[in-house]
């Protein structure tokens, strides 16, 4: 049976737009640092000064682009969220120096959608972290996407994902009002992440919030 996912609102980039998003529904709110591309990258000390007036149980994400896990949890200190969202491959050190430093911190790492050595690498990861996050993306340009291109993956490789790991599933990538119920219908993800999809002129668009929020209900 499907259930009606939670809902992360990315690329946070004030207290107006947190309060916004969380009065429409969102359980979790996205705060991009700095990233090699895509939109809403904001400088550590905002993302901070955001996250102080987050209540609970709202869950905060720091998405980073490190791939060191000391440098991901001197991050997280300074920034304060209560969950990371790993963009790119960890190299440096692992995902247990991160637990092992900040207990209580929840880890998500982002799976780039292409193909079927997505589904290995989610499989192999997925025992190691709390949830993954489905997205589209592409690590192996001179300038890497990590997230934020508004552009949909291939659905049926992320319901395939869905159904071969033991964690949670958010998915990401191009969800907009128009298509959510189809994505919540193929993929059955526990949670949806959306950034541009509810924006327009990359501020939050109520409107568009209204809508998401009420089609993601007729599941």
């Amino acid at each position: 049976m499907i259930t009606i996912p939670r809902v992360k609102i990315c690329c946070i980039s004030s207290i107006e737009e947190a309060w916004t998003a969380i009065r429409y529904g969102a359980s979790a709110l996205g705060f991009v640092s700095q990233m090699p591309s895509g939109p809403g990258v904001i400088s550590e000390d905002l993302i901070a000064k955001i996250v102080a007036h987050v209540p609970p149980p709202i869950a905060t994400f720091l998405l980073t682009s490190s791939q060191e896990a000391q440098q991901i949890v001197e991050q997280l200190k300074y920034c304060r969220t209560n969950t990371v969202q790993i963009c790119d491959t960890l190299k440096a050190g692992s995902y247990q120096n991160i637990r092992d430093a900040l207990p209580g911190i929840s880890i998500v790492q982002v799976i780039h959608v292409s193909s079927q050595e997505s589904l290995f690498e989610a499989v192999r990861i997925a025992p190691q972290v709390d949830a993954l996050l489905l997205d589209s993306g592409n690590q192996s340009l001179q300038v890497k996407e990590l997230g934020g291109t508004g552009r949909i993956h291939n659905w049926n490789l992320s319901s395939k994902i869905r159904e071969q790991v033991n964690v949670p599933i958010f998915l990401a990538g191009g969800l907009k009002p128009k298509n959510v119920a189809l994505a919540v219908e193929q993929v059955d993800p526990f949670g949806l992440d959306v950034c541009s999809g509810v924006r327009s002129n990359g501020l939050l668009d109520e409107n568009k919030l209204q809508l998401f929020f009420q089609n993601l209900k007729q599941c």
